[in-house]
């Protein structure tokens, strides 16, 4: 009963209060649900008509945030009203939607520091997040989505509440002193609502940044690295907090669809700064959304094809000690990787450790394909060789301890 009487309330502008810096539920800013669905096109309205909300996300998760913008996207109508979301994350590694998180974050690392990995739905580029970091995303009607006035406002309110000069650079990222990335950008524009969404870095810890992000070698497509600096560095005054007050107060003061400033007058027409708590309670269908987000299919899974080679010397005393040999003995692995699953496996075994006893059959190849690219793969392939030995044997020998650490650098090293 409460709950349907809410819905009535939510669909009445007449209930939406204009304020600043009033707490208050973000029902009362969404259109109701049933209406929601069936949004239909129609002719928008001038840009007087339009009001302006700053939703404050209360969340530090990276999967909850990125639930709650993907909530928004589907349920939400922008035509006479533009959103500006600001939210911040616990450390985490957030990739794009087409990305390979294996060649964009050294993601044994992630692991052993129990830092997210997390793929949002729009394209661009690997960002690393903590809580020095302020992501702000940019809800529109698809026909004003504008990714230049989204950064043109941000570059007028460093300027004016920092005193900070900033260009954008071809690419669309916001660079300082000429060369010094702050600022990255993506964009996902559907039918009817787009947003765009970008990260600042205001006191992050580029030394994280750097080791959660070290590349490795595959044969695939990498983001583009630029060098990166800290908001902080520029103006000590820069905090996330005075940076997301300066650029929540020039998005209202800004006209909605043109960069025209009206200053306090409009201000005074927005509906300010809104607390936000991403709960099913507030936003029916969020925590199905974060455990897809969450979901392992989705992280790695949707990864597109990639191979990954390493060559390893085959160490002197597991050779067979009566040979001579002109060359390097190594033992090569080679991978191909289809949707986070190990498809193919080659080891090339070289002489001197086959004519020393071990042999790589097919069966042990067999075992691995269909794992997934993981330390689950280093246990099916100790499991495999394990089952060659005879029942009283559980121990691998020298040689095959060696291949098996040589496999897991392949799948647990950058």
């Amino acid at each position: 009963m409460a709950q349907t009487m809410m819905k009535k309330i939510v669909a009445s502008s007449a209930c939406l209060m204009v304020g600043i810096t009033r707490r208050t539920s973000s029902r009362s800013l969404v259109t109701a649900s049933n209406n929601v669905t069936a949004k239909k096109e129609r002719n928008l309205p001038a840009e007087g008509e339009i009001t302006k909300s700053v939703f404050m996300s209360q969340s530090t998760d990276i999967y909850t945030n990125l639930a709650l913008e993907d909530w928004m996207y589907r349920n939400m109508d922008f035509s006479n009203h533009h959103v500006m979301m600001v939210w911040r994350n616990e450390p985490c590694v957030v990739i794009g939607r087409h990305q390979n998180p294996w060649l964009e974050a050294n993601v044994p690392l992630l692991n052993e520091r129990e830092i997210a990995l997390a793929r949002r739905n729009s394209g661009g580029g690997t960002v690393y997040h903590d809580r020095g970091n302020l992501n702000i995303t940019f809800f529109t009607h698809r026909e004003r989505y504008d990714r230049k006035y989204n950064l043109e406002l941000i570059k007028r309110a460093l300027f004016r509440g920092f005193g900070i000069k900033s260009i954008i650079n071809e690419r669309q990222d916001m660079v300082v002193r000429d060369k010094y990335k702050v600022s990255g950008t993506a964009a996902k524009l559907g039918r009817l609502t787009a947003y765009h969404h970008c990260t600042l870095l205001v006191n992050a810890n580029k030394a994280d940044l750097s080791r959660a992000l070290a590349k490795r070698e595959t044969q695939a497509t990498a983001s583009t690295r630029s060098e990166v600096a800290n908001l902080s560095e520029m103006d000590n005054r820069v905090t996330v907090e005075s940076l997301q007050t300066a650029i929540g107060y020039e998005y209202l003061r800004t006209a909605a669809l043109s960069l025209q400033d009206g200053g306090q007058g409009q201000i005074s027409k927005q509906r300010g700064f809104q607390f936000v708590n991403p709960t099913d309670d507030w936003f029916p269908g969020l925590a199905e959304l974060r455990n897809e987000l969450q979901s392992w299919d989705w992280n790695y899974g949707r990864t597109p094809v990639f191979t990954v080679s390493r060559s390893f010397p085959v160490p002197a005393e597991l050779l067979a000690p009566s040979k001579a040999y002109s060359a390097t003995q190594e033992l090569v692995i080679s991978m191909s990787v289809d949707k986070g699953l190990i498809d193919d496996v080659t080891l090339n075994i070289p002489p001197g450790l086959v004519e020393s006893g071990f042999h790589g059959e097919a069966s042990v190849i067999t075992q691995l394909k269909g794992k997934r690219f993981t330390s689950e793969a280093l246990t099916a392939l100790q499991d495999a060789m394990l089952t060659r030995h005879s029942s009283d044997v559980r121990k691998l020998d020298d040689k095959e301890q060696f291949v098996a650490k040589c496999f897991d650098q392949v799948v647990n090293t950058v």
